[in-house]
């Protein structure tokens, strides 16, 4: 059916081919076809496609002879060449075309049809087209292509052919497939019969099987039915005890649940889980909500041993809370020295019993998987509870705080106004005193105490049963708990079922593991579990006692922040009372709760720091005015400030703890300082006036009031005295406080240190300024900076110088090794600068005392004139050796009763050195004509000698002669050896 379309395009397209070709053949030169023999053989061969040699009728037509056969050329056959090239384009075109269709149609046609393929191949194909219409202009001008009527009959004569041909063909394939037609004609006759002779057959057979089956297997088949009948009411009765038992079961979980018994429930809910895990209840209509059941129970029992660890974990905490409020209370009426060490540690039996009473409870909760997550809750309500505690202490001891008598340790300046009127809780902390706030710190610390060893007994009680259980009778039955808990986490969160399908997995894809190895990998993975999960519960368990610590510390540190303004103004003591028991409570807290509490202790580092700061802006604030009004006389140096000397000096009380031993061997010094401890002490007011030393001028009219107070001129460092100033003391004083703030916030050493040599450099520069620098003139009213004034500051100066050393070894007991050496860079430049500072000072009383000589010096010319007249008859030295004598002798009684002996001779020995110098030149220029005149000279040059011998240089030249010098030489020179003996 598929070929006869393209059979019959086929057929059309060769016939308008060949009509095409005739048409052309009808329209040449010969006039009639049908006649001429030629023609019509032409026309049969031009009929095949397959024939060798395709031409038209004319182009066998004679040649017109125009030329002789010599004389042609290609170009007489143009004409003829021109006239048959279209058709025989057509003809190859046709060619080619039947060609490469014979190979498609070979292979979609059987053999048989190759003889009629072939035939059809001669039919053009425009004939085997499925729209081949005539009456469509386009294919009747394609089929019937003629002009003139021999055109026609051509046209008429070639579509004959071509269905002969067809038909002759047709005819042919036909008696070709008779045979064939007819052989499977007998042959399904044959197949007929055989069909039947089966049927036949078949119903033998099966009337023999018939027979068969009722003799033989019905017996056996009954029995068969039998037995599985049995087994089926064999199964139905278990699955009837079963339901039995899950009955009985769900009854007794509710009755054990309502009862509290929490172990025996589980183990009822465990056999029924058991039972729904394994598929034994499923299809039971019945049992469809026993899972939601067995759920809700397990629930029940997880709020029940969460109730109870609770409650267990938190026995008697607000009992010991109230207890220790009420001591607190009573001790704020009566103010006494803080010994609160109340101890909740509990003893070995009531630890023995704590376990026991925990142990069931945390057995239940490792069964369920809920103890981590109990934990959790426990965590959060002790957090809570412990902010609840502190919130009540401060609510509580505030009002009884507030209601004692104020002993403010500020001035009414100083406090801090708050902006709310004093209404708030923040207020009302600002408010107390010092020792309040450190009774109400005292009694918060006690409940926080309190509450973290209960909590660290829970914890230690969780380890204990979670990893020291060895021997004991339920060891056991934890291990099992950890085991069946690890189990259940692992299940939920493991929805899915990956983990448990894991090892059945790795079989499936790797059949030569062993099951041997399967069974080791399954201990391994539950082994893996179980300490993931124990790990799990210890970590919750720490962690809930690291949040209790982290809540106590915060809330501590809230309660620091609020007076953050107050405590820098604080006295070093009050400061301290603050600070050592804050660090106190941090020690304690971490040494319960096992973790640094690096907040709380930056909220106390922060305060100490502020508190140093401001007590150094304050002492420098106070130094700056003590040294404005300083007035450069010379005072009495009390008892006190010896007493801080002897503390600086005493190595044992500095550098190490004090024993009992050191206590007793230096108490003589502090006994006699009792004031010194009010002077270190005092607040950022206490220097005004009341701070200025007496001077000897004052302390008889002062001694009296003063009973019991004794002072001395100097004082001694090393067994060197020094004459003192009152900023000098005051120094003195700060200093030692600088060291008591070193000792007692050894933290902050190396901020301590870098304030000391701020307020040293501060001191020599400001001290400079106003001595050398002449400032005093200015700010204290001075008429002059004389040279008892430029002693005075040497002495200050160098006693600062001699006491570095010391305060510096003392500082730097506590500095960090790792700051130490920029530090002693620092502090040995402020030693420099006090040693330059004090050559300085002897350098310009050399300098004063030079300049009084050039003074003297410049008269001496008239003075010379006045040796020359005759009635000059004075043999007492001049008045220029007079006075310049005098000077020197008081410069050196004003020095000697002030400076060391070796400063003393330092300065002296520079004087020397100057009056040798400059008078000799001033002598040696004089024009001394007469012998009056050089007596004169002589006797002056011996006065000023005698001077300058009796002056301390401690220098004696090899003739013997003390202060052996250029005007010894000039005597010497001018006079004879006899007049320089």
């Amino acid at each position: 059916m598929d070929s006869q379309p393209s059979l019959s395009v086929r057929f059309l397209d060769r016939s308008s081919n060949s009509e095409k070709g005739l048409a052309r053949t009808n329209s040449s030169p010969s006039k009639s076809s049908s006649s001429d023999p030629i023609s019509q053989s032409l026309a049969s061969i031009l009929n095949n496609p397959h024939s060798t040699v395709s031409v038209t009728a004319s182009e066998f037509l004679p040649l017109a002879a125009n030329k002789a056969g010599s004389e042609l050329s290609r170009s007489d056959f143009g004409q003829y060449l021109a006239s048959i090239s279209d058709p025989y384009g057509r003809f190859e075109d046709i060619r080619n075309h039947s060609n490469r269709e014979s190979v498609e149609d070979l292979a979609s046609i059987g053999e048989g049809g190759d003889a009629l393929v072939a035939c059809l191949r001669q039919v053009p194909a425009l004939y085997f087209k499925e729209d081949f219409a005539l009456e469509d202009g386009a294919t009747f001008r394609a089929a019937c292509p003629f002009a003139t009527m021999p055109e026609n009959l051509v046209l008429q004569e070639k579509l004959s052919q071509y269905l002969d041909v067809v038909e002759l063909h047709l005819v042919k394939e036909i008696s070709l497939r008779s045979s064939s037609f007819f052989e499977a004609q007998a042959q399904l006759g044959d197949l007929n019969v055989k069909i039947v002779e089966g049927c036949s057959r078949i119903r033998d057979l099966k009337e023999t099987i018939r027979l068969l089956d009722a003799d033989l297997v019905d017996s056996a088949r009954q029995i068969h039915e039998l037995n599985a009948t049995r087994s089926n009411l064999l199964a139905l009765q278990q699955k009837l005890r079963l339901i039995l038992y899950v009955n009985q079961a769900v009854s007794t979980l509710k009755l054990l649940v309502a009862s509290a018994d929490c172990a025996g429930a589980l183990d009822v809910t465990d056999d029924l889980q058991n039972l729904l895990d394994a598929d034994e209840l499923a299809g039971l209509h019945c049992f469809r909500h026993l899972r939601d059941h067995v759920s809700s129970s397990i629930d029940t029992i997880n709020s029940i041993l969460s109730a109870e660890f609770m409650r267990a974990s938190m026995h008697d905490v607000g009992n010991m809370d109230a207890i220790i409020l009420s001591r607190a209370k009573a001790r704020a009426n009566i103010p006494t020295n803080r010994n609160d060490d109340e101890q909740v540690k509990l003893d070995e039996e009531e630890t023995s019993n704590f376990r026991d009473r925990l142990l069931p409870l945390i057995i239940g909760l490792l069964r369920t998987a809920k103890l981590p997550s109990v934990l959790r809750i426990y965590r959060d309500t002790l957090t809570a509870d412990m902010k609840t505690a502190i919130k009540t202490a401060v609510a509580e001891l505030l009002p009884v705080l507030l209601a004692r008598p104020s002993e403010s340790e500020f001035a009414p300046a100083e406090r801090v106004v708050d902006i709310d009127g004093g209404s708030s809780l923040a207020s009302k902390l600002r408010s107390l005193s010092s020792e309040s706030f450190v009774q109400l710190l005292a009694a918060i610390f006690s409940v926080v105490r309190a509450h973290l060893v209960r909590a660290a007994e829970v914890k230690k009680a969780i380890e204990w049963i979670m990893c020291n259980l060895d021997g004991h009778y339920a060891a056991e039955s934890v291990s099992a708990a950890i085991a069946l808990g690890a189990v259940v986490a692992q299940t939920a969160q493991d929805a899915d079922g990956q983990t448990a399908s894991f090892l059945s997995y790795s079989q499936r894809n790797n059949p030569k593991v062993p099951l041997l190895q399967a069974k080791a990998n399954d201990m391994m993975t539950t082994s893996n579990i179980s300490r993931n999960f124990r790990t799990d519960v210890l970590r919750e368990n720490t962690e809930a006692v690291f949040a209790a610590c982290d809540s106590a510390h915060g809330r501590w540190a809230k309660l620091l922040g609020v007076r953050a303004l107050l405590h820098p103004r604080l006295r070093l003591q009050e400061f301290l009372s603050v600070y050592n028991i804050t660090q106190e409570f941090i020690t304690t807290t971490e040494k319960i709760g096992g973790r640094l509490g690096y907040s709380i202790r930056g909220t106390l580092q922060s305060q100490a720091k502020a508190f140093v700061d401001f007590q150094h802006e304050s002492r420098m604030a106070k130094i700056k005015a003590v040294l404005d009004q300083e007035t450069w006389v010379e005072v009495d140096v009390p008892d006190e400030f010896q007493a801080i000397i002897t503390s600086l000096f005493c190595s044992e009380i500095l550098t190490t703890e004090p024993t009992d031993d050191t206590k007793s061997n230096v108490s003589a010094s502090y006994d006699n300082a009792a004031q010194l401890k009010s002077l270190l002490n005092v607040g950022p007011t206490d220097y005004n006036q009341s701070d200025a030393i007496t001077t000897p001028a004052q302390s008889n009219n002062t001694n009296n009031k003063e009973r019991g107070k004794s002072s001395s001129q100097t004082l001694l460092v090393r067994g060197v005295g020094y004459h003192m100033v009152n900023c000098g003391l005051i120094l003195l004083k700060m200093l030692s406080e600088y060291i008591d703030m070193n000792n007692y916030l050894p933290v902050l050493s190396s901020e301590v240190v870098h304030r000391v040599v701020e307020i040293l450099k501060f001191f020599n520069t400001r001290t400079c300024q106003l001595v050398l620098g002449a400032g005093a003139m200015q700010v204290s009213g001075l008429k002059s900076i004389t040279s008892k004034h430029l002693a005075l500051a040497s002495q200050v100066v160098s006693f600062t110088y001699a006491i570095i050393p010391e305060i510096r070894r003392i500082l730097f007991t506590k500095v960090p090794e790792t700051r130490k050496a920029l530090l002693l860079l620092e502090i040995d430049r402020v030693a420099q600068d006090y040693k330059i500072h004090r050559d300085e000072i002897h350098s310009k009383l050399v300098q004063i005392m030079r300049e009084r000589l050039l003074v003297h010096l410049r008269g001496l010319p008239q003075l010379v004139e006045s040796w020359n007249r005759p009635e000059d008859s004075d043999s007492q030295p001049s008045q220029f050796a007079r006075s310049i004598t005098k000077e020197v002798g008081y410069l050196q009684r004003v020095l000697s009763r002030t400076l060391h002996e070796v400063d003393l001779q330092a300065i002296f020995r520079q004087v020397v050195i100057i009056f040798h110098s400059q008078i000799s030149e001033a002598f040696s220029h004089l024009d001394i004509s007469t012998s009056q005149a050089k007596n004169r000279l002589r006797r002056d040059v011996q006065h000023i000698l005698g001077c300058i011998r009796s002056l301390p240089t401690g220098d004696i030249s090899n003739s013997g002669t003390s202060n052996w010098g250029q005007l010894d030489e000039f005597l010497v020179q001018r006079f004879g050896h006899e007049a320089g003996q």
